[in-house]
C-alpha cells in the first residue's frame, strides 16, 4: 500500500489540501531565518510545534482556531484511525511522520502518544529529529529527539489543554501556536514580525511544559526541496520561492518589488539619482582584502555604494536591502539577504578556490528563482 493511499485513508482530499496549504508557509519561512543565521557548526535551531499556518498575503485558506478546557482523556474507538501513524521517507534531507485521531504530546518528556486500537501498533514506537537536514551529522547529533508511541486509548496520559487544528512539530522555530524547544530568547525576539505574521499567540517554551496537549492531527518533521528555494511541483497549488519574497515583502511593509522601477514609483525615483550597490562585509574568514579599490569601482561606474556587515534587527535589515539594485558578497550567509532584494535586482557572488559546488546550489540557483539576475566571480 502506497504512502498516498494510506494518507487518503486518514484525511479526505480537501483536508489534504487545506492542512498542506497551511503547513507549508510555515515550514519554508522558520527554514528561511535559520539559513540567515545559523551554520552547521553552531547546531541546531529552536524545535518548534505549530499548530497550522496561514497567511492572507498568499491567499491560503483559513480557518478558526479553537483552544479548549482539559475533556475526557479518551475519544470513542470508532473515531481513531486504524493506521495513526504514517512514515514518510521520500525525502532525502527529513524524516516525516504523519498522523491522525487521538494525538497528545508532553513537550518537557519530548513524548508524542497515540490512541490506537490496535494491538500490534502498541509494541511498536518510532524517534525522529524534526530537523530538514537528515544527512548533516554535525548539526543532527544537537538536534532533540521526539519518540512517537503508540498506546491504548485508557492509557494515553490525560489531556490538560485541547486544540481542534493540526500541530506541526519540526527543529527551527507556524494562525498557528508556537511550542519552541531549545528556547533561545535572541531568535524569537529577532524573528518576532515574522512569527506575529504566522501567529496570534505567544511563543511557548515547551521545554518546561509539564501539560499534555492534544490534538486531532499532527506532522513531525519537516520537507524541505531544496537550499533557500521551494519546488512548486512538490508545494500546495504550485506556490513558488517568489511567492514567498512576495510574502517578505508584505510582512516587512518593503516599498520595492521590482527594480529600475522609476515608472512603478514616481516618488522613489525622485530621490534616487543613481543606481545603488551593497557590498556585503566580513570581518573574519572569507573577507574581501581589497573593499576600498571594489568600492571605487563601482563609484566609477555609476553606483551609490554602501559597505556593510549584515546583522541586527531583522525589520531594518529587509528595508535596508530592499533599497538596492545591486549585492555584492563573497560566499556566505550574509548573501541570503538577497530575499529582500526587489526582483530583477542583480546578485554578484565572489566564490573561493574550492566552493564552486555550494556557491551554485546556495546562492546561483536560488537566486534565479528568486527572479534576481546573478553573476559570480571567482577568487584564489
Amino acid at each position: 500500500m502506497t504512502y498516498k493511499t494510506v494518507l487518503g485513508r486518514s484525511f479526505s482530499r480537501h483536508e489534504q489540501k487545506r492542512l498542506g496549504c497551511r503547513a507549508f508557509l510555515s515550514c519554508f519561512v522558520i527554514a528561511f531565518t535559520l539559513c540567515t543565521v545559523l551554520k552547521s557548526c553552531v547546531g541546531p535551531p529552536p524545535i518548534v510545534i505549530l499548530e497550522q499556518s496561514t497567511d492572507s498575503g498568499l491567499k491560503m485558506l483559513m480557518s478558526t482556531e479553537e483552544i479548549s478546557k482539559p475533556r475526557q482523556s479518551y475519544i470513542d474507538a470508532d473515531e481513531i484511525s486504524p493506521n495513526p501513524v504514517l512514515g514518510n521517507f521520500s525525502n532525502s534531507r527529513s524524516q516525516v511522520y504523519e498522523m491522525s485521531g487521538d494525538i497528545r504530546i508532553h513537550g518537557n518528556s519530548s513524548t508524542i502518544f497515540i490512541a490506537s486500537t490496535q494491538a500490534q501498533d502498541c509494541t511498536t514506537s518510532w524517534t525522529v529529529k524534526p530537523y530538514a537536514r537528515k544527512g548533516d551529522k554535525v548539526v543532527m547529533g544537537k538536534v532533540r529527539t521526539f519518540k512517537i508511541i503508540p498506546q491504548a486509548p485508557l492509557a494515553t496520559p490525560h489531556c490538560t489543554q485541547n486544540f481542534s487544528v493540526p500541530a506541526i512539530v519540526f527543529s527551527g522555530g507556524g494562525t498557528v501556536l508556537f511550542l519552541v524547544a531549545n528556547k533561545r530568547s535572541w531568535w524569537t525576539t529577532k524573528y518576532k514580525v515574522l512569527l506575529q505574521k504566522l501567529s496570534k499567540f505567544d511563543v511557548i517554551d515547551i521545554d518546561n511544559e509539564n501539560q499534555v496537549l492534544c490534538f486531532p492531527r499532527m506532522i513531525v518533521g519537516l520537507k524541505a526541496h531544496k537550499e533557500l528555494s521551494i519546488d512548486p511541483l512538490k508545494s500546495p497549488h504550485n506556490y513558488s520561492v517568489t511567492d514567498f519574497t512576495r510574502f517578505l515583502r508584505s510582512t516587512y511593509s518593503l516599498k520595492r518589488q521590482f527594480a529600475n522601477d522609476c515608472d512603478r514609483n514616481h516618488k522613489y525615483c525622485s530621490t534616487r539619482r543613481r543606481p545603488r550597490l551593497l557590498i556585503i562585509s566580513r570581518k573574519k574568514t572569507r573577507h574581501l582584502v581589497n573593499e576600498g579599490e571594489v568600492t571605487n569601482l563601482g563609484q566609477s561606474l555609476g553606483f551609490d555604494v554602501v559597505v556593510r556587515e549584515m546583522g541586527g534587527q531583522v525589520s531594518l535589515v529587509a528595508r535596508f536591502v530592499n533599497s538596492f539594485d545591486v549585492m555584492v558578497g563573497v560566499h556566505g550567509a550574509g548573501l541570503t539577504n538577497m530575499v529582500f532584494l526587489p526582483e530583477n535586482a542583480v546578485v554578484i557572488q565572489i566564490v573561493p578556490l574550492g566552493l564552486d559546488f555550494l556557491a551554485k546550489h546556495y546562492f546561483q540557483l536560488p537566486a534565479k528563482d528568486m527572479k534576481l539576475k546573478y553573476w559570480s566571480t571567482r577568487c584564489v
